[in-house]
């Protein structure tokens, strides 16, 4: 049936659509499994037949492996001798190696190595039935129509090609984040993987070593180019050093230092000396000179303190002091003692000041020598100064110097990497190591029987399930159990009434159905069989058109398809006359003026019919077959000749006044309209019709055909109470999940 979603309808709200359960709808996959098994069971069983051809067909091959250490290794002497040009090996190194492995110079210096351009072993064909080779060599088109004679090549194309063998076949990975490479090599031969794997690393090997001892080599004939170079413009420099000076009389005082600079350091030297006594000179005298200007007894002063005279002096004068205060305390300050005393006191105060003056001239006359000294200096650096800066000279001097200098420097430095590259050149030094010799393997490492059988078969599976959802997706047989017709039903009280349909013609019947148009008897399929599923079918589309039209006392219900030759007309014949046999009043009418399908099943012996009931005007009783066993009243379509205006005879008065005459003496009116699809006769007859029955043929009629058909007419497909589905396969609805005749409140 066809989705309510699919055909936009209004849902009513009282239906519960939110249920996010249903969204993978379990039943609708197992039933797609039960349908689609055997494509998938066949594929994988198909693959999994060519899987183990491929494995009994396939050549075995094994695989011999090897590892090679990057040394990093610290020990200073090699570091020492092998330092020149070598930088640490870091990720983009290691990367490095594993192309330089996999590279065309290891797979040529392999070849040389081993002689596998003359191994028979390594040369012979390789190639199985299902090989990437072979396919290749089958889908070349151009080797159909070539000549069949074989030109034998030379010997270097048989060595390029032996080294692309080798190449295709190496594997090199690393080890995790260490400085360790996995070498491996596949060939059909044990021994011979095992000896191509060792190789690889040996030539490896020697390949570094020899790279290293080539870039050592060209870079001491570079150096040595370089150092002659250099020698000659040292030289050069140093003469010219030489002849400047002699030119300008510039004599050289040490290794790099001329006399004049020599004697300017000096005199500037002694100049700050002077300097500096003078300033301590004159701190000198002006400190005593204060003390004498102060008259200052206590202050002290390094000259006096050093002085026996002064310190005499000074002891007397404390000692008078201390006396004169004890007799002026006891005797008052005017005693003749007292007097004496201070007099005493003063006459050594004034020895004192005579003695700091007499130190305090010899310091005035130091600092006069001091400043002699010193302006003699100052003269004197004046003058060495002019003769350093005199001219241009030294500027042009220092010039020469700094280029002799660098061109100096340059060469010892040369000719020390020239020694270093020298001695590396010697000592055979490689940065790799084996660290895990190939061995002969015993078992081969592909095909992997199990595993390309088990992957076969998982992919003859997935083919499988990609053709069964292809065949899903395209079988219009399997398009029922995903529609349902929704409709208007303003009468019924509930939202959702369900009867379960099933097949309405088996296909053992389809012969049955051409022998009938013929002249056959499925016309009487319901009355031969009852309780068959086609007749439970056909009281389920009953029941529905009762519950839909339960107002109406006549009920007129239209009999329509997407396309012609669904079943539509037998499909009428047969649902009319189970309406009779339960008693009912039922008229049958062959609404397809066009190709009357029920005429030429059940009236073919009348003369005269619906369209003379509607042109002519005649008495409906006039015209009504009347089968005798179940008391069908047919009115037939007697089409002599093309009917071009349809759809005008059946939306004319005349067809209402049919409707209303048969309204009065039927209780159903079963009317076998046109499909809808080709023409618009259903579309005009809609209004008159009181419920619609959609017959759709099982694995003809497409889902997007039933869909637009329907969303083209909607005021149809408010009337359309369900579908009946006709030439249904049995073993095919076993496996589909419950399809319902469905009706749904909107």
């Amino acid at each position: 049936m066809l989705s309510p979603d699919k055909l936009t309808p209004r849902i009513d709200p009282s239906r519960d659509t939110g249920n996010e359960a249903d969204f993978i709808d379990f039943d609708k996959l197992i039933a797609i499994a039960r349908r689609q098994w055997r494509m998938v069971a066949a594929c994988g069983f198909a693959f999994a037949i060519l899987g183990i051809v491929y494995v009994l067909t396939s050549v075995p091959v094994y695989t011999a492996d090897t590892s090679v250490l990057i040394d990093r290794s610290d020990s200073q002497v090699i570091n020492q001798l092998a330092a020149f040009g070598q930088m640490d090996d870091d990720e983009g190194t290691v990367l490095s190696q594993v192309e330089l492995l996999k590279s065309d110079t290891i797979a040529y210096a392999v070849v040389d190595k081993l002689k596998l351009v003359d191994n028979p072993e390594f040369m012979g064909p390789k190639s199985s039935l299902f090989s990437v080779s072979t396919l290749k060599s089958f889908m070349n088109f151009r080797s159909w129509f070539a000549d069949d004679a074989v030109v034998a090549p030379d010997p270097e194309m048989r060595r390029r090609g032996a080294a692309e063998t080798v190449a295709g076949n190496i594997d090199v990975e690393r080890v995790g984040r260490s400085y360790v490479l996995d070498v491996s090599y596949t060939a059909q031969s044990p021994g011979l993987a095992r000896d191509i794997a060792a190789g690889i690393a040996d030539v490896y090997l020697v390949d570094k070593l020899n790279s290293k001892y080539e870039a050592t080599r060209r870079a001491g004939q570079w150096l040595q180019e370089r150092i002659e170079e250099l020698r000659q413009q040292a030289l050069d420099t140093d003469l010219a050093v030489q002849k400047f000076r002699g030119e300008h009389g510039l004599v050289e005082a040490g290794s790099t230092t001329l006399i004049s600079e020599q004697q300017l350091s000096e005199i500037n030297t002694q100049l700050i000396n002077a300097q500096a006594e003078t300033a301590k000179a004159e701190a000198r005298y002006a400190r005593v000179k204060s003390i004498i200007d102060a008259k200052q007894t206590d202050a002290i002063v390094t000259d006096v303190l050093d002085s026996s005279i002064s310190n005499d002096l000074r002891k007397k004068y404390l000692e008078a002091s201390k006396l004169e205060t004890e007799i002026e305390a006891r005797l008052g300050p005017d005693h003749v003692q007292a007097v004496r005393l201070r007099a005493e006191m003063e006459e050594y105060k004034r020895l004192m000041f005579d003695e700091l003056n007499r130190i305090a001239e010899s310091y005035q006359s130091e600092l006069q020598v001091a400043k002699s000294r010193e302006n003699s200096l100052r003269d004197s650096v004046t003058q060495a100064t002019g003769v350093a800066t005199a001219g241009e000279t030294q500027v042009q001097l220092r010039e020469l110097e700094r280029t002799r200098d660098t061109y100096k420097n340059l060469y010892q430095s040369f000719l020390t990497r020239y020694q270093e590259a020298i001695q590396q050149q010697s000592f055979p030094i490689t940065a790799a190591r084996i660290i895990t010799t190939a061995e002969t393997r015993t078992k081969p490492s592909a095909p992997k029987r199990a595993l390309v059988v088990a992957f076969a078969m998982f992919v003859g599976c997935a083919f499988g399930s990609g053709i069964a959802a292809f065949r899903e997706f395209r079988d219009r047989s399997s398009a029922p159990a995903t529609m349902s017709v929704t409709c208007s039903m303003s009468s019924l009280s509930v939202s959702c009434r369900s009867l379960k349909i099933t097949s309405t013609i088996r296909r053992s019947l389809i012969p049955a159905i051409r022998e009938h148009c013929q002249g056959g008897k499925t016309t009487t399929y319901v009355e031969e069989h009852p309780l068959s599923a086609f007749a439970e079918t056909l009281r389920s589309a009953k029941i529905a058109i009762d519950l839909s039209a339960a107002d109406q006392r006549c009920k007129v219900i239209g009999v329509v398809s997407s396309l012609p030759g669904e079943g539509k007309s037998t499909t009428s014949i047969n649902f009319a006359k189970l309406v009779a046999m339960q008693g009912a009043r039922c008229l049958l009418i062959d609404g397809d003026m066009r190709n009357p399908g029920a005429t030429r099943a059940i009236g073919r012996h009348a003369e005269a019919g619906l369209l003379e009931a509607i042109v002519d005007s005649r008495p409906l009783k006039d015209l009504i077959l009347l089968d005798p066993k179940t008391k069908l009243a047919f009115l037939p379509t007697v089409a002599r000749y093309r009917v071009p205006h349809s759809s005008e005879l059946l939306a004319s008065r005349g067809m209402d006044q049919l409707l209303q005459t048969a309204r009065q003496s039927f209780d159903y009116i079963i009317v076998d309209l046109p499909p809808l699809a080709p023409v618009v006769d259903a579309r005009a007859i809609n209004s008159k019709l009181d419920a619609v029955v959609f017959v759709i043929e099982w694995g003809k009629t497409s889902r997007k055909v039933v869909q637009s058909t329907l969303l083209s007419e909607p005021e149809l497909y408010a009337k359309c109470v369900g579908t009946i589905l006709t030439k249904v396969d049995p073993s095919q609805m076993k496996r589909l999940p419950d399809i319902r005749f469905e009706r749904v409140l909107l």
